[in-house]
């Protein structure tokens, strides 16, 4: 990725990293954090950088660790004057493994000059060398396809959704569309059930090619995975003018938990009766994606895109923020799955994009460690989802989502999907 930013943009640049952590939320709860972000935003458009230092400092402290959160305490300190401070900021920031580019940016410049800076420079290119040893697994011609979901089945049949253009495909000896979205909208997480069939959450959102008036609409679907039958459709219903179902998981064979990532609520599903049901109501999270169920069945582990790990009783709904080191970063999580004791995760909300293993403790309440897998690989851009196949990870390494216009339009010339797979071992 070419991070060179010209002068002309680099001002617009800033403004998109201040108001970067609400892409992804819709109404979640107002709390300390953004209250004192809304605050920074406005005290950076006035050019009032004493203001914004104490706005930066107060988010930080309402959510400590946030990466975006610590980019915004360097920006507001060397605004300020104080560049050792903002070194000091930024060097946390690599410590954690994130960088936000600001060795690019004019107003980071001043910072070029401290004793600490090649030091850093040294650490900031130690971040972007290639970690982890991953091979293709298969690759699929259509370069607009944008994948999300994967799935694979126990004969080894792996199952691709497209955000673009609402297909899911078989990918194998045989390839072939098993369904053009006739019947659903883009195609988000996948599963398949112990019966055989193929759960699939799916949602009309703006990336969706001809989405017309049916954007908001989300559900969860099962498809016969030979007929390419949709055999069950199961429609959220309309809580909020726009939602998105964009994970599940199968607790066993009548039960099913999915996310919504722009309300922030999580849903139990009941095959059965086709009924949904409220287990953590919109708004308690930011941006929820991944989710995973713990070895005992009564917990899930939940990503919250913009606020990191969370565990959730199933009995009641309650939230338990994981605790992480000061060396981990537990935002930007899009894909979540379990491996023994750790979750498997794959990060694109951070930079640069990577597959890591965190290790839970005894009580399931924090991480104690995290080892990293996969970072800056061939043919990453925009890894999102994946499956766990024994000691393997599978997964999409080369969704595209970061490559739509603001018109939702696609550039030519893209590779098409790209399925790697990662030994866990």
């Amino acid at each position: 990725m070419d991070t060179t930013l010209t002068k002309q943009t680099q001002h617009r640049f800033i403004a998109a990293l201040l108001a970067s952590a609400f892409l992804f939320v819709g109404i979640a709860k107002a709390d300390d954090y953004r209250e004192a972000r809304a605050e920074l935003i406005a005290a950076y458009q006035q050019q009032n950088y004493s203001q914004m230092l104490v706005a930066a400092e107060k988010a930080l402290a309402a959510r400590p660790g946030f990466p975006g959160g610590l980019f915004n305490l360097a920006l507001a300190q060397t605004l300020n004057g104080d560049h050792e401070a903002s070194l000091q900021s930024l060097t946390r920031l690599l410590e954690k493994g994130v960088d936000f580019g600001a060795d690019e940016l004019e107003e980071f410049s001043a910072l070029q000059a401290l004793d600490g800076w090649s030091l850093y420079e040294k650490q900031l290119a130690a971040l972007y060398r290639p970690v982890g040893v991953a091979e293709v697994h298969a690759v699929y011609g259509e370069s607009k396809f944008v994948p999300e979901g994967i799935a694979i089945d126990g004969e080894g049949t792996l199952y691709l959704g497209s955000i673009h253009t609402g297909q899911l495909i078989k990918l194998g000896d045989r390839s072939r569309v098993l369904s053009n979205g006739d019947e659903h909208w883009s195609v988000f997480g996948m599963r398949v059930h112990p019966d055989g069939s193929l759960w699939f959450a799916s949602a009309a959102v703006p990336q969706l090619a001809g989405v017309g008036d049916s954007e908001g609409r989300t559900g969860l679907f099962r498809i016969d995975a030979q007929s390419g039958k949709i055999t069950k459709a199961a429609e959220l219903p309309q809580y909020e003018p726009k939602q998105v179902l964009g994970d599940l998981v199968i607790a066993d064979s009548n039960v099913l938990y999915s996310t919504d990532s722009l309300t922030g609520g999580i849903y139990r599903y009941y095959i059965d009766s086709n009924e949904f049901e409220i287990l953590v109501k919109r708004g308690q999270l930011g941006s929820p994606q991944g989710l995973v169920l713990d070895d005992s069945g009564a917990y899930l582990y939940v990503a919250d895109y913009i606020g990191g790990l969370y565990r959730v009783s199933l009995d009641d709904g309650s939230l338990i923020k994981l605790q992480v080191p000061p060396d981990v970063t537990d935002y930007g999580i899009d894909g979540l799955y379990r491996y023994g004791d750790e979750l498997v995760v794959i990060q694109n909300g951070v930079r640069p994009h990577r597959v890591a293993a965190l290790t839970l403790s005894e009580d399931g309440l924090s991480i104690s460690r995290s080892r990293l897998l996969a970072s800056n690989l061939d043919g990453f851009d925009e890894p999102t989802l994946g499956t766990i196949v024994g000691d393997t990870l599978y997964f999409v390494a080369n969704s595209h989502w970061n490559r739509f216009d603001a018109e939702n339009q696609l550039p030519e010339g893209l590779a098409g999907p790209l399925i790697l797979r990662l030994s866990l071992k």
